[in-house]
């Protein structure tokens, strides 16, 4: 990763938030949990905060460190990632377009669906990796955003960054990319071109699966970056301030943790792949998948703790190894300490495009031998 001003992104997320008190010399920055904000001597805002719905200090604080990690103009903080995707999709015009992958995070299809049909705008819906589908669903003068996500959930398809933010500004839209899986730790999809960059920061950002959250950090404050930052405040949408603090917190073991885990869930990936009891293991890492060079050239930092496990019989058997594990826990996320497992499937309902025998699994930073043994003793158990 690139140095800016000075500093690598591992020192900036190190200290992330790192406002020592000019008070009390307080290394850990505070929580402001005030709803509203004095006014001076001359009846102005001395630090630019009117109202907690508008802006607070602690969350401006996370925004400024995630901008700095991205390289973006700015970020914006939200409660919930659906709250961030509802908000930059609302900005949307009616009679626009939008271009959305078959496979990625499966809330989002219904959530976008619904805000086309109330604001009136169509959508295109592709397979995730295939450029030449990108160049054919994009309408000059009419797509809005290209929407990717980069490794896609569940199946980590890779999707050249700079390739889709060329198709989409030769027909004038925009480049909106779902970085959840690929923090800026190990990719920064704004240097590739993308326009904005969305990330959970339920998930890797924060890493300890205590807080929900969302991001979006824009290349440019244009009229885009106004239109979110005013149906923010509008919605009453922002991230509360202990989560900003929470989230602060957790970025400053970013780096370590996203490096343990992909090293865990390269390790784990290589051991199963091959397995009797498994079809495929899709996992970027492996020269084997077929996204492999390119996450090479964009995940520089490691191919992150996300994989998925194809296993050779059915569905049924696929749930039976997902409860049968010990360690791993059966639950919904990724991106945290702990390894979790999850019968996708069940998750998404029958609609999903996935296959029935899918697992998808979020590697940890636990042992990774304790890791191995927890899923051959849970394979065993279907034979």
């Amino acid at each position: 990763m690139t140095k800016k001003n000075g500093l690598s992104p591992r020192s900036i997320a190190a200290q992330a938030g790192r406002r020592p008190d000019e008070e009390n010399g307080a290394v850990v920055p505070p929580v402001h949990v005030s709803a509203t904000f004095q006014r001076d001597a001359n009846y102005e805002l001395p630090a630019g905060f009117l109202y907690g719905r508008c802006g607070n200090p602690t969350v401006a604080a996370a925004e400024e460190a995630i901008a700095r990690l991205e390289g973006a103009h700015a970020a914006r903080l939200f409660g919930t990632g659906m709250a961030a995707i509802a908000a930059l999709f609302e900005t949307v015009p009616c009679g626009g377009h939008v271009v959305l992958p078959q496979v990625m995070y499966f809330a989002n299809h219904p959530l976008i669906a619904g805000l086309a049909e109330s604001r009136g705008f169509e959508i295109s819906v592709i397979a995730p990796a295939d450029p030449d589908a990108g160049k054919a669903s994009v309408v000059p003068g009419k797509t809005d955003i290209l929407w990717i996500e980069t490794p896609a959930n569940p199946t980590w398809d890779i999707v050249d960054i700079a390739q889709a933010a060329e198709i989409a500004h030769s027909a004038g839209a925009i480049l909106g990319v779902d970085g959840t899986a690929a923090p800026p730790c190990t990719t920064r999809a704004l240097d590739f071109g993308a326009d904005i960059v969305f990330h959970s920061a339920t998930k890797y950002l924060n890493g300890h699966s205590d807080l929900t959250g969302g991001v979006l950090a824009f290349r440019e404050g244009n009229d885009r970056f106004e239109a979110v930052e005013t149906l923010r405040t509008r919605f009453g949408s922002i991230m509360a301030p202990f989560e900003a603090w929470l989230l602060m917190r957790g970025m400053r073991t970013l780096f370590i943790r996203y490096e343990k885990a992909s090293e865990n869930a390269l390790a784990f990936a290589q051991t199963f792949e091959g397995h009797r009891r498994v079809e495929e293991v899709l996992y970027p890492g492996l020269p084997s998948h077929k996204g492999h060079q390119i996450a090479v050239k964009q995940m520089t930092g490691g191919f992150g703790g996300m994989l998925s496990l194809i296993v050779k019989g059915s569905g049924e058997e696929a749930r039976k190894v997902a409860s049968s594990v010990q360690l791993m826990i059966p639950a919904t996320s990724l991106g945290g300490v702990e390894s979790l497992i999850e019968h996708r499937k069940t998750i998404e309902g029958d609609d999903s495009p996935i296959p029935d025998n899918l697992l998808r699994i979020s590697i940890g930073i636990e042992h990774v031998d304790d890791l191995i043994a927890d899923m051959r003793g849970a394979l065993a158990q279907i034979g």
